[in-house]
């Protein structure tokens, strides 16, 4: 397919996309969803599993193989925004405070997943027809574990955001955890890309590299105060453009040492000047995150069959993945915030948000996928506990809420 012929496959693409996304996140949004839970569903309704099963023809005809990198690449864009964006929002003072229980729950939250991660993937081998061959048996262990101990860290803080949490205690510490977990999850995803590949270059590139964008970083955070009268002098355009060179740097530095493009954005937001002139400037980015983050659900809702689940081994797998993944993430950070000396109430609102894996997990199973290193099995696997994990967590904190308001009366009456 020429280049002429792939920009109205794209653009046809891009309809279908953006309107089954705006119809699957309305249908959603009566659930209490976020609008990233309906575009993460309906990536999946777009590829194998639904389109493709009823359909097939459709679906080969709009998003031919040769669209597939496009969509990849144009839906990185809008995954960079979005990161970028989150971590603009994000404030550090807001997790300051809470620094003592969040390293401890933040530690039960990669150590519990990891370690029954690996194990639930160790038992299968012989049983479970998920390992892609020539790939070392430990690099699927260590994969599966890394996979199942990350956290959804931008989707956590949309929801925060949107309920109304920011200013709350289990908000702010649910925060650091996510943050922390996220980073170190990412540094292990790299040490297995490196132990699969043969060499320690990739890991000792992203630990390197990661010292560098620390020190990068801080001193953008000490010099931002003396940024900002800059860009209340400079013409809105200009400004804009500063803002995405700035962003896209970021996200290709990253990119390049193994941390990938949203970890990037993500830490560029988190320390990006503020004032209102920027303020404006990034919120016309909006639209592009808008507009672009659907592609890469899409993209990933394209490698995703879940008719392979008909396999019983394969079903029963994916079955005691989720439930490992909602023990190791939601039952250990809940324990670690009861021995951090938190209440219940908050211990079991910090233990839903990290149990959420959604865009951070399908970015880490794609990159998985791309080193060779996940079957299509595997993925459809891990995709699952992705969208079930993610979809869980905006109805069980509505159920706590709703738990607390049938308490206050009771406890109101022993008091009097």
């Amino acid at each position: 397919m020429s280049a002429t012929e792939l920009a109205p496959t794209f653009f046809l693409a891009l309809i279908v996309i953006l309107l089954v996304c705006r119809l699957v996140g309305w249908v959603l949004r009566a659930a209490g969803q976020p609008p990233v839970v309906g575009e993460m569903v309906a990536g999946v309704v777009l590829g194998p599993s639904v389109l493709g099963l009823l359909a097939p023809g459709v679906e080969n005809f709009v998003f031919p193989q040769q669209l597939r990198p496009v969509l990849y690449v144009v839906g990185q864009i809008g995954l960079v925004v979005f990161m970028f964006k989150s971590g603009y929002e994000f404030r550090t003072e807001q997790v300051r405070r809470v620094a003592g229980p969040a390293s401890l729950i933040s530690t039960a939250g990669m150590v519990a997943p990891l370690v029954l991660g690996g194990l639930l993937t160790w038992l299968a081998v012989g049983r479970v027809n998920i390992f892609p061959p020539g790939v070392p048996l430990f690099v699927s262990i260590a994969f599966v574990g890394v996979t199942l101990a990350i956290t959804a860290f931008p989707m956590l803080a949309r929801i925060i955001l949107e309920r109304g949490l920011t200013g709350t205690r289990f908000g702010s510490i649910a925060l650091a955890c996510g943050a922390l977990d996220d980073a170190v999850a990412w540094l292990l995803l790299a040490a297995v890309l490196s132990i699969a590949a043969g060499s320690a270059g990739p890991v000792s590139l992203a630990v390197g590299g990661t010292f560098v964008l620390l020190a990068l970083l801080a001193v953008v955070a000490r010099v931002r105060g003396r940024v900002v009268p800059v860009t209340g002098r400079l013409a809105p355009e200009h400004l804009l453009l500063a803002v995405v060179v700035v962003l896209f740097l970021a996200a290709w530095y990253t990119d390049k040492i193994g941390l990938y493009a949203v970890f990037g954005a993500f830490s560029l937001g988190v320390v990006f000047p503020r004032s209102e002139a920027v303020d404006r400037a990034v919120d016309k980015l909006t639209p592009v995150a808008t507009v672009f983050l659907p592609l890469f659900f899409t993209y990933s809702g394209l490698n995703t069959d879940f008719g392979l689940l008909v396999q019983p081994s394969v079903l029963v797998f994916a079955v005691a993945a989720i439930v490992v993944a909602i023990a190791g993430k939601f039952g250990a950070c809940w324990a670690a915030a009861r021995v951090a000396g938190e209440p219940n109430a908050i211990a079991l609102r910090v233990g839903t948000l990290m149990n959420a894996r959604g865009l951070m997990q399908l970015i880490a199973i794609n990159v998985g996928l791309a080193a060779g290193i996940v079957t299509r099995e595997l993925f459809s696997v891990l995709v699952l506990v992705a969208i079930v994990t993610t979809v869980m967590a905006t109805p069980m904190l509505s159920l706590w809420d709703r738990r607390e308001l049938r308490r206050a009366p009771a406890a109101l009456a022993r008091q009097s």
